[in-house]
């Protein structure tokens, strides 16, 4: 039973039961309903009468208490079957080798907790590759980083033109989630403590729905650590205008990237940050 049937049932409001939502007579006071018009999601408790087209919470319509976390929790996981439903994403191409190593400074089992590995075929050889996963678990992409400073490209995404997600899965600290664009600044962070951190793929992949995605995650605000020169600032100055209300803070490097902080400097990073 759901607090939206729960309620219904209190009120004496008769209902039918529509998929996942509840039918009703419209609630708006000025609309004489025949007939039962309006849908509630019998979850979320959000209403729409498609005759008279009143909209709103059914919670807040009879002043209720609810628990936004809950209904936070139930959109994604919603997010998640609707996700699941359209595909079954990509596998871990055949014959591949864990990758065992410390580049840039990362410890492998860091490398090992990302899947990363090499590979024989064409568009994975000469590189560090990573399967990118979304937030049903799917594989959606590989990403793979050139390192012998040879190949025509320093980055590969495969396939070619796929809607990145943000990566990895969201899990805030204190609420907050540090924003990174590029998969080795995240890596660094999570390698030296700080496993808030996501990347975007560039700033330019960061959209309203990546933003949305983040508050039903459970976010309240959100870290940006951007490269410390004009790009960054730009990027950060992107992010904010479009964060609009929600909650942002810009934490500015006095030199380098978020790839290149050292395990004191990530350390001390986070006591500022989180205490």
């Amino acid at each position: 039973m759901s607090a939206v049937i729960d309620l219904l049932e209190e009120r004496g409001i008769f209902y039918k039961l529509s998929g996942n939502d509840v039918l009703i007579k419209c609630l708006n006071p000025e609309h004489d309903d025949g007939n039962p018009s309006m849908r509630i999601d019998k979850v979320l408790g959000v209403f729409h009468c498609f005759s008279c087209g009143y909209k709103g919470s059914l919670f807040r319509h009879y002043n209720v208490e609810y628990s936004e976390t809950e209904v936070r929790r139930e959109k994604l996981k919603r997010l998640i079957s609707n996700i699941r439903s359209s595909g079954i994403g990509l596998s871990m191409p055949e014959g591949y080798m864990p990758y065992i190593g410390n580049w840039r400074g990362i410890k492998p089992e860091t490398y090992k907790n990302f899947s990363t590995f090499r590979h024989h075929d064409s568009q994975f050889i000469g590189r560090i590759n990573f399967p990118i996963i979304d937030a049903s678990g799917r594989i959606v992409a590989f990403q793979g980083r050139d390192e012998t400073g040879t190949l025509d490209n320093k980055y590969m995404f495969y396939p070619s033109g796929v809607k990145l997600p943000l990566y990895p899965q969201v899990r805030p600290l204190q609420g907050r989630v540090i924003l990174v664009e590029g998969i080795f600044d995240m890596l660094n962070l999570h390698d030296k403590g700080l496993d808030n951190a996501v990347c975007c793929f560039g700033v330019k992949n960061f959209t309203e729905s990546k933003l949305n995605y983040l508050k039903i995650s459970g976010a309240t605000g959100l870290d940006l650590i951007f490269d410390a020169d004009t790009a960054g600032e730009q990027a950060a100055e992107h992010v904010k205008k479009l964060a609009g209300d929600f909650p942002v803070r810009v934490i500015k490097l006095r030199s380098g990237d978020p790839g290149t902080l050292h395990e004191k400097q990530v350390i001390g990073l986070r006591r500022k940050l989180y205490g």
